[in-house]
């Protein structure tokens, strides 16, 4: 068994559905998948004394754990009164619009066609429901909507898909872009320097109580592959599918199709930068 404590970032353990924090619960989706890890991380968040929360991710379209979501706040005395969504994938996002209509709620979202409601999500807003402060954090790379989600009283950040709780993110070609994803990381970054935020909050896999080792392994990881790639070009392997083979040798086959999304992404951000 590996020391949590000696893995990046300081998982907590396994993924269960139960408080992590003192204003976010999670209920775990059952979608588990070698993309999704243990499954989505549906975010149940409140301030304590409150009888009002907010739900981030509802997951994917499915009834039951849409239900469950609800039967959890209400077993806490809570009501679900506004839905928020990091991205429009669909094991995020794909039930939103189910799940609004069992809570009467708006969703909120960066991207226009997934929200349901007058209001959107941008750089700098900060949502409020019952005394909490939820401020939204423009985290795109991963894909150009994400959105990433700063808890100041328990400092606290969820990240979606942009810090997992166990590996890394794929940032797929077209619509992940690797030179914004570098720039969201260093964003997350300063978060953890600058208002002291010390637990991430991930879309799957496990709570991380070290958010700032957590970054910085995600950014030398980058960095490696990017050298590694870099390298794959120069000696001869040009298309996505060669690169893949010699750089991702150690990855399940399966993925590997993800993978040339993946190496398409750093492809476009290395030539954009004539280094390849």
């Amino acid at each position: 068994m590996s020391d949590a404590a000696a893995l990046p970032g300081q998982p907590r353990g396994l993924v269960v559905s139960g408080p992590a924090t003192a204003r976010a619960v999670n209920v775990l989706a059952p979608n588990p998948s070698a993309m999704t890890l243990d499954g989505t991380n549906t975010w149940l968040l409140s301030e304590p004394g409150s009888d009002l929360a907010v739900v981030v991710d509802p997951g994917p379209l499915d009834e039951t754990h849409l239900r469950h979501v609800i039967e959890t706040a209400e077993k806490l005395g809570k009501r679900v009164a506004l839905t928020l969504l990091t991205h429009g994938h669909p094991d995020h996002a794909e039930g939103a619009g189910l799940f609004a209509e069992l809570t009467g709620t708006a969703v909120r979202a960066l991207d226009p066609a997934l929200r349901l409601g007058d209001e959107g999500l941008g750089a700098g807003d900060v949502v409020s429901v019952g005394g909490l402060e939820v401020r939204v954090v423009p985290t795109p790379g991963h894909t150009s909507d994400s959105l990433s989600f700063h808890l100041p009283a328990d400092r606290a950040v969820l990240t979606g898909d942009t810090i997992l709780g166990r590996g890394t993110t794929m940032v797929a070609h077209p619509d992940g872009r690797l030179g914004d994803y570098l720039d969201s990381l260093r964003r997350l970054r300063s978060l953890t320097v600058d208002d002291g935020v010390h637990t991430v909050l991930p879309g799957h896999g496990p709570v991380l109580e070290d958010a700032q080792g957590a970054v910085e392994f995600y950014l030398a990881h980058r960095a490696s592959r990017l050298a590694q790639v870099e390298t794959a070009v120069e000696n001869g392997h040009r298309t996505p599918s060669e690169v893949v083979a010699h750089v991702y040798a150690d990855v399940d086959r399966s993925l590997w199709p993800a993978a040339e999304l993946s190496v398409q992404a750093q492809l476009e951000y290395l030539r954009g930068r004539g280094l390849v």
